[in-house]
């Protein structure tokens, strides 16, 4: 692999545009409309411990590459050990993160052409000033230049926060988390951001999974509900969901690896929730009592008001020698095809037009936008288009996304854009590039008489300002 480095201009100011002359100059008119527009990052997964402590951060590899599952993947890819790059080992010390930070500049080329490589371009540019290619020849020098910064006020994560202008950050958070961090946030009269908590029961859902018995029974503890039978499993999950909109939370999660909500009757769910207690429950069991408690989600949701959002169709873990010696989130989930129209028909005959219930729809099988989240968008009140998530956070999915969709349900039936990311600084450049997308598609509408540009700026500002907001009940 090259070890040259070479200086390379900043993030060009038309990045993403059309290269179209006349259309280009449409999608500049558009963008500088929201260009600086507060962030409204309404599903993400960065810590809210880390604006609770506002510790400075421990070095560039602990801020820009471990906690980023898309940078450490593609590099595994491209035959690097995880363990070379510093994932399960905690903290590292400074000779281990530098070493990291010089494997990763010394590769710097598995990156082209990917939106990591955009991101970074951006983080790197606008946060640190740096507008040199990175490489072997200039890794630690660029090391050097990243940790000063690191050590300054200005760069502690409340700092951050507001240099990035972010007005509202979603956590996502496991059901029986204290929400501590959170509520010393809201208590802190010197914090004037905004950072909610998500509810995401995935684990308690699924008898299944490794550990679910010992999860419902934290599930007693936390909510102070015994969880012996299903009626208290029930009643455990309400005061948990109470618990979190206490804490300001305004949505659930929920990542299964299908949407099937068939509910099923009182008895056969109260009989399938006591052989799994057992450890008897058989897999056909335990999927029948995951889709139907999915619809009681959808339920609850009716009662409380959280939005109900869907990830669905991810193969977790697929390469099982990497979980066991790495844990989970560390590059190796991949997508399943999946199927709504018929799966979410039970929840939405019963919910899909109840006015207490927003559902937004997340895919990583762009085949169904078209095909099933347009149309259902496109009649159900209630459901909402999520954003381009994971594998279609790129250039070219999101434009992909925007004919997919758009001309069945209409620009009101997106949800904003969602980043989803546990890279801090990588928030910023995601929004950045979206609004270029936004900004580049409907300047091409313009352009073809399809849209004026002032509705073309009315929809950009929805798309940044008012929907995720709307959505989201931000």
């Amino acid at each position: 692999m090259s070890t040259v480095s070479a200086p390379y201009p900043a993030p060009h100011p038309d990045r993403l545009f059309p290269a179209d002359p006349g259309v280009r100059s449409v999608a500049q008119r558009i963008h500088r409309t929201v260009r600086d527009e507060r962030i409204i990052s309404p599903h993400g997964h960065v810590d809210a411990r880390v604006l609770a402590d506002d510790e400075a951060f421990s070095d560039p590899v602990g801020l820009l590459v471990t906690p980023d599952h898309y940078v450490t993947r593609l590099l595994h890819a491209n035959g690097i050990g995880l363990d070379e790059l510093g994932i399960g080992r905690g903290e590292l010390s400074e000779a281990e993160a530098r070493s990291v930070w010089r494997i990763v500049c010394a590769n710097w080329e598995v990156f082209r052409g990917t939106p990591v490589r955009y991101w970074f371009d951006v983080e790197l540019a606008d946060i640190f000033g740096i507008t040199e290619r990175p490489g072997a020849d200039n890794a630690d020098a660029l090391y050097d230049r990243i940790a000063d910064c690191l050590s300054r006020p200005e760069f502690r994560p409340r700092r951050l926060f507001e240099r990035f202008g972010i007005d509202v950050l979603a956590t996502t958070d496991d059901p029986c988390d204290d929400l501590s961090a959170h509520a010393r946030l809201a208590a802190d009269p010197s914090w004037s951001g905004r950072v909610v908590p998500t509810f995401r029961p995935d684990r308690y859902l699924e008898p299944a999974l490794p550990g679910w018995r010992q999860a419902v029974d934290r599930l007693a503890g936390a909510s102070g509900i015994d969880t012996d039978d299903y009626e208290g499993f029930l009643r455990a999950l309400r005061e948990r969901r109470r618990y979190f909109i206490d804490h300001g939370a305004t949505a659930a999660d929920h990542s299964h690896e299908d949407v099937g909500t068939h509910p099923l009757d009182a008895g056969e769910a109260r009989r399938i929730y006591r052989a799994a207690r057992a450890g008897s429950a058989t897999p056909p069991e335990e999927v029948a009592f995951r889709r139907h408690m999915l619809f009681e989600m959808a339920r609850m949701s009716t009662e409380d008001g959280l939005v109900m959002m869907l990830h669905p169709a991810i193969r977790r873990n697929h390469h099982r020698p990497t979980e066991t010696a790495f844990g989970p989130d560390t590059g190796h989930d991949l997508p399943l095809r999946v199927e709504f129209t018929d799966a979410l028909r039970p929840l939405l005959e019963n919910f899909g037009t109840h006015p207490n219930l927003n559902l937004v729809l997340f895919t990583v099988d762009e085949t169904t936008y078209a095909r099933e989240i347009a149309p259902l968008a496109g009649f159900y009140p209630t459901v909402f288009i999520g954003a381009p998530w994971w594998f279609l956070d790129a250039p070219d999915a999101i434009r992909r996304f925007h004919g997919a969709v758009t001309e069945t349900a209409g620009y009101r039936k997106l949800a904003g854009f969602v980043d989803d990311t546990r890279g801090f600084c990588s928030i910023p450049a995601r929004h950045d590039m979206a609004r270029r997308l936004d900004a580049a598609g409907l300047a091409h509408l313009v352009a073809e008489h399809r849209l004026t540009e002032d509705e073309a700026v009315v929809i950009a500002r929805d798309l940044v300002c008012d929907q995720p907001r709307r959505v989201f009940k931000l």
